[in-house]
């Protein structure tokens, strides 16, 4: 396989992101004394404790889910709860278990044919990393102070604005400095080590922040000389078309656009724009069946489809607010959203959580503690839903892989086709609250999911439903 060319696993994946210190604690890691109760609100810098040996623990979970790919946020040594301020990239966080936990995850996701993609922080590091520690130290004499780009010395890493280059002015945040030939290579041989270690591949961060030229081209022939299927997202919440257009930096990347369609046509006004306001999810007003239609269509038409059908496709992630909170704890329109999410071209991602209806405000509200303890509170509609749609999406090769097009759209009634040789999908959206027709150029259909009938070239949804049916 050419360095270019998209890993073929990704049209047939499901993910299911992972907040390691949220989701699952296991009494296989010791634990520092002073950790935030599991079930009490999520603060900003508090730590949970969980790790992944939790993660092992709960994989049962995750298979029945229907789940065959894990992306975790970061998992090496850090001082912060997320692990975004990463000290040490060659090894796993001990309050994670360490080296050890990680291959034991890896080995275990191995037995039940899921994938684990990580969480690459190369833009950045935290203070504790070793580079800045030692200018911090040593100033002006210390061999790394040309790994980050420094405006003063002695260093002011505690103040307000920073006299050194830091992500958004962040002091905790230090941008490393790619321009320097020791530093691109070290990341390189970073990103290597772990697909080496049987790593399935990256999700990179900020990836517009590293304006180095060639950095991307250069990470993407490294890591697939070592893995030729390993697979490569980056995080750009607009238009991607220069990052995944001829495959030379990214696979695909996490496909906010349509995240934001989704649910403006799935949850119109009942979308709480406090909540959602601080995530940038302002694109576009809400949706109608046609203005969704149109807005879709120029999305496809903006990448090949090749990125498309290795793109994320996410309801929420740790950087928005919970899916149920967006659409203002409506379980409706997170039903109809993942509808649309599941049966799109691009994989299928849930944020640990949202299955179950967690609710929350942006960072930290987004992220809870899983409450394994507290099944009363389940929305158990919700998980029936996901169930049921991923595994339908599982089973269906013209889900996964089959061509998009759109057969109507009426008021708030939106109905397209997957297709492909073997068989054609319908997919209708109701996103109002009466029932609704439109007659489509498709015939009578067997019904897979949902509700409504298609039957005699027209389709009949009830309202606030979908229906997915074989014709």
């Amino acid at each position: 396989m050419s360095s270019s060319a998209r890993p073929s696993w990704v049209a047939d994946a499901v993910f299911y992101q992972i907040f390691p210190d949220r989701f699952a604690r296991s009494e296989r890691v010791p634990k520092p004394a002073r950790l935030e109760p599991w079930a009490a609100p999520p603060s900003r810098r508090g730590y949970k404790g969980g790790d992944l040996w939790g993660v092992v623990e709960h994989l049962d979970w995750l298979t029945e889910l229907g789940i065959n790919a894990l992306y975790l946020n970061p998992v090496f040594h850090s001082a912060s709860n997320h692990r975004y301020h990463t000290f040490d990239y060659l090894h796993v966080d001990p309050m994670l278990g360490g080296d050890a936990a990680f291959e034991a995850l890896l080995a275990a996701c191995g037995e039940r044919g899921i994938r684990v993609v990580l969480d690459g922080v190369f833009n950045h590091t935290g203070r504790g990393f070793f580079a800045f520690h030692d200018v911090l130290e040593n100033g002006d004499d210390s061999p790394w102070l040309d790994w980050y780009t420094v405006a003063g010395l002695p260093l002011d890493a505690y103040g307000g604005t920073p006299n050194y280059a830091a992500w958004w002015n962040d002091p905790a945040l230090p941008k490393l400095n790619t321009e320097n030939p020791r530093v691109r290579e070290y990341l390189m041989q970073v990103a290597e080590h772990w697909v080496g270690r049987g790593a399935h591949g990256w999700r990179l961060d900020v990836p517009e922040e590293i304006a180095t030229e060639g950095f991307w081209e250069e990470m993407r022939v490294r890591v697939r000389a070592v893995d030729p299927d390993a697979y490569l997202v980056g995080e750009v919440w607009g238009p991607a078309g220069d990052w995944v257009g001829d495959g030379s930096r990214f696979d695909g990347v996490m496909n906010y656009p349509m995240t934001e369609l989704n649910l403006r046509f799935a949850a119109g006004d009942r979308i709480d724009e406090a909540i959602v306001e601080p995530v940038n999810l302002d694109l576009v007003p809400t949706l109608d069946a046609s203005g969704y239609r149109d807005a879709v269509a120029a999305h496809l038409d903006a990448y090949p489809w090749e990125a498309h059908t290795a793109n994320l496709n996410l309801l929420g992630s740790h950087d928005t607010a919970r899916v149920l909170s967006m659409v203002g704890s409506d379980a409706a329109s997170v039903i109809l959203a993942a509808t649309l999410m599941v049966t799109f071209p691009g994989a299928p991602c849930v944020y640990y959580g949202d299955e179950i209806g967690l609710e929350g405000g942006h960072d930290p509200g987004s992220r809870a503690g899983f409450p394994w303890d507290d099944r009363a509170g389940w929305n158990t509609d919700l998980l029936e839903a996901f169930r049921t749609l991923i595994a339908l999406r599982r089973r269906s090769a013209t889900l996964q892989r089959g061509a998009y097009r759109p057969l109507a759209a009426e008021g708030l009634l939106y109905v397209f086709v997957r297709e492909s040789a073997e068989e054609r999908v319908v997919v209708a959206v109701n996103a109002g609250d009466g029932a609704a027709s439109v007659e489509i150029p498709e015939g009578t259909g067997t019904p897979l999911w949902g509700s409504g009938e298609c039957r005699e070239g027209a389709v009949t949804v009830p309202g606030r439903s979908a229906g997915v049916w074989r014709v």
